[in-house]
């Protein structure tokens, strides 16, 4: 057999047994429970900027990336920025493999890729330090509210021209709010690209978990992105990559767009 079609092959063997593994299966959700109580998500950094996210979901956030090559990235839920450095570094990738390949110049200032970040409160050290970062170029952000009519209606003209588009939705985890944003964004999503619905493994963990915050079980992005899923056919839960990084807080979060 072709050496790189056996790897594929051996690889696919891997994957299928890691799903009727039920000791695996549970092993990684004890772990990311218990990593969730220690903080564990808080340790990171990408690029200079605190990465708030699991390591496992941003390898598939890269490899997402480089697959389906968007022009454009929206992101809710900013933070210190880490998520938006490590999706601008995937689209500087891209410019720059396609400026070897065709010879083009390269310069990011004009790049016509862009990541879009949203938050609701972007605090000044972190707006500082994202417009001090080398990146910066490849980054518009945007406060307010991500389900505002105004912050919605800035984002949509922005996405006008772009071809290839993704979604990342990591702000407030509640049921209603998710929902809403999930209605106003995922429309956006181009097909065979994703929408990333972070944090939907609230449902699943114990309601201890999160003591301060209004989400819970029973109210979450989990429960948010079932009922959009029961109106909306175009997107479908991409199973196999929950499956392939097994600690994840993305629990069929992963939303290919289908038709």
């Amino acid at each position: 057999m072709d050496p790189v079609k056996q790897f594929a092959a051996e690889r696919e063997e891997r994957l299928a047994a890691y799903a009727e593994d039920a000791g695996f299966r549970r092993l990684s959700r004890d772990f990311l429970e218990a990593s969730m109580r220690k903080k564990y998500v808080y340790n990171f950094d990408w690029l200079g900027r605190p990465i708030i996210q699991y390591p496992q979901d941003m390898w598939a956030v890269q490899e997402l990336i480089w697959t389906v090559k968007p022009d454009l990235v929206i992101e809710t839920g900013i933070a210190h920025g880490g998520s938006l450095i490590l999706s601008a570094s995937i689209l500087a990738m891209l410019d720059y493999c396609e400026a070897m390949e065709t010879g083009a110049p390269l310069d990011p200032r004009q790049s016509t890729r862009k990541v879009i970040g949203i938050d609701i409160d972007i605090r000044p050290h972190n707006r500082a330090a994202l417009d001090a970062h080398p990146l910066r170029p490849l980054l518009t952000l945007v406060e307010g509210s991500s389900i505002a009519p105004e912050t919605v209606e800035t984002v949509r003209a922005a996405a006008q021209g772009h071809r290839r588009v993704m979604v990342f939705l990591d702000s407030m985890h509640t049921h209603a709010h998710v929902l809403a944003e999930l209605e106003a964004y995922a429309p956006l999503v181009s097909r065979d690209s994703y929408c990333v619905v972070f944090d939907s493994f609230v449902e699943d963990m114990p309601a201890d978990l999160f003591p301060d915050r209004p989400w819970a079980p029973g109210n979450n992005p989990k429960t948010a992105l079932r009922e959009y899923l029961t109106r909306h056919p175009e997107f479908a839960i991409d199973k196999a990559i929950e499956g392939k990084l097994m600690v994840s807080v993305c629990a069929d979060g992963f939303l290919k767009r289908v038709a």
